[in-house]
């Protein structure tokens, strides 16, 4: 479980987030708290829950099946 909680806040952080963009921005843009965007992308412990992970599809107009499709799963 850990490996797929891995490659999911990888997924996120080098895709989605970026070394670029503001975790802040990341953050309002998906419904999410700015210290849950910095822990994904920062923390290498960090497991993120699926109620995150929802709001972040939802703000990205995708659905969790097509998300783990995306990722490979």
């Amino acid at each position: 479980m850990s490996d797929l909680n891995r490659k999911i806040c990888n997924f996120i952080s080098m895709e989605w987030i970026g070394e670029n963009q503001a975790k802040t921005e990341f953050a309002l843009n998906h419904n999410i708290d700015e210290k849950t965007a910095r822990r994904i992308y920062n923390d290498k412990n960090y497991t993120i829950t699926l109620s995150t992970l929802n709001k972040i599809c939802e703000a990205r107009n995708i659905k969790l099946s097509d998300f783990f499709t995306l990722i490979g799963c």
